[in-house]
């Protein structure tokens, strides 16, 4: 007898690979606004020098940081200058938009969807471009816009902070704060262009100008070892803010981080292992807990220090390498202890709700060397426990 046909496997499946290329420009400059710089310009056109289609000059809206207007009170009649000079393959849709800068623009989503409608009042196309202009959280707003409207326009970032240009703004990710955690709403979304300028950084308040640095120390510690001696050798021309071995510091960091989104093979995270999120599940816990009053880059500093504590702890790493990392840390003048880490059980919480945004099992990035990580999956809460009272009893190393 024939055997009986099920009614649900009379057309086969397929799994058919899907291969996207993308192209991430990063470009670094000084004074990019400048008239008779092309960096910007030639970003935004990229392999099309005559502008958008049909040679028709490329639209242009622009959301810039309210503190970086703040420090530079002529930054929109420069880039309306800036724009002008280049009037053949560019042109300005509207007048620049103007959005609160901090995390607090991230908290509160009516930001986002003011910067979706200036997309839509402005009519962009998906050929046209939004110019971001700002800190992390700015980048991360107007880029989750600029990645949902028509389902993705062209975003070029020009990261103003030490953190946003050795970090986020290089990255591939783009979120808003939602339901008490950090970043749950978002987009995978390749920018167009980002362009690190320096001229940014010189009106930075010292704490602003620091955070950046433990992302540096970061990807320093995971991936290049002589980069982390390097940046231990300058920690006291960083502290100073001595622009030349500073700057190349930044640079050096931001191409540590592309390469890995570039040549990681993982660029929108759908495994599990997480390198670049060394310290950082601890991190995003604490910004929360403190009201968003410790900044993203002090909170990474504190996380990578917890979680060095705890390699120590546990046989992963020597005890010099942790001290090394301790101490780089607290030269750079980063405060190893806030109030939050009292609330321990609060804050080894992170840990799930850092599991569930990275989906799968728990993947924590821990050091087995400077240079070297290595995924951990299950994690000893009495070490752990022991390590974040450890450092609100000790929180400087020298």
């Amino acid at each position: 007898m024939p055997k009986p046909t099920s009614p649900y496997d009379d057309t086969p499946g397929i799994d058919a690979a899907l291969t996207v290329r993308y192209t991430h420009r990063l470009r670094f400059t000084h004074d990019a606004l400048a008239p008779d710089n092309p960096v910007l310009a030639e970003a935004i056109n990229g392999s099309d020098p005559s502008g958008g289609p049909g040679g028709v000059a490329k639209a242009v809206l622009a959301f810039v940081d309210r503190g970086v207007i703040d420090a530079q009170l002529d930054l929109v009649e420069r880039l309306t200058a800036y724009v002008r000079a280049h009037a053949g393959t560019l042109v300005l849709a509207g007048e620049a938009r103007v959005v609160p800068g901090g995390e607090a623009c991230k908290n509160d989503t009516v930001h986002f969807e003011t910067a979706c409608r200036a997309i839509h009042d402005a009519g962009l196309c998906r050929h046209s471009c939004v110019l971001a202009i700002g800190g992390g959280a700015v980048l991360d707003v107007v880029g989750f816009a600029a990645a949902a409207c028509h389902r993705g326009v062209r975003l070029v970032r020009m990261p103003t902070t030490t953190l946003a240009q050795c970090d986020a703004g290089v990255g591939v990710k783009n979120g808003v704060n939602a339901f008490g955690k950090k970043n749950y709403l978002g987009a995978f979304s390749v920018p167009w262009a980002v362009i690190n300028d320096e001229r940014f950084l010189s009106t930075l308040c010292d704490r602003d100008w620091r955070c950046g640095f433990s992302e540096a120390v970061k990807v320093a510690a995971v991936k290049d070892r002589k980069l982390f001696e390097r940046i231990v050798d300058a920690g006291a021309g960083i502290a100073r803010r001595e622009a030349g071995v500073s700057h190349s510091v930044l640079r050096q960091s931001a191409l540590l981080h592309l390469r890995h989104i570039t040549d990681g093979g993982d660029p929108f995270e759908t495994g599990t292992g997480r390198p670049l999120d060394f310290g950082h599940w601890a991190a995003h816990k604490l910004e929360q807990m403190s009201g968003y009053e410790l900044r993203h880059g002090e909170a990474v500093a504190i996380g990578m220090a917890i979680d060095v504590l705890y390699s120590q702890a546990t046989g992963l790493l020597p005890r010099e390498e942790a001290q090394a990392v301790l101490a780089c840390l607290s030269q750079l003048g980063f405060e190893l202890h806030h109030e939050s880490l009292r609330c321990v059980d609060q804050l080894l919480h992170g840990l799930e709700e850092f599991r569930e945004h990275l989906g799968g099992r728990l993947t924590i990035p821990l050091l087995t060397r400077i240079g070297r990580s290595v995924d951990v999956h299950e994690i000893d809460h009495v070490a752990m426990r022991s390590a974040i009272e450890q450092l609100s009893t000790q929180p400087t190393y020298k």
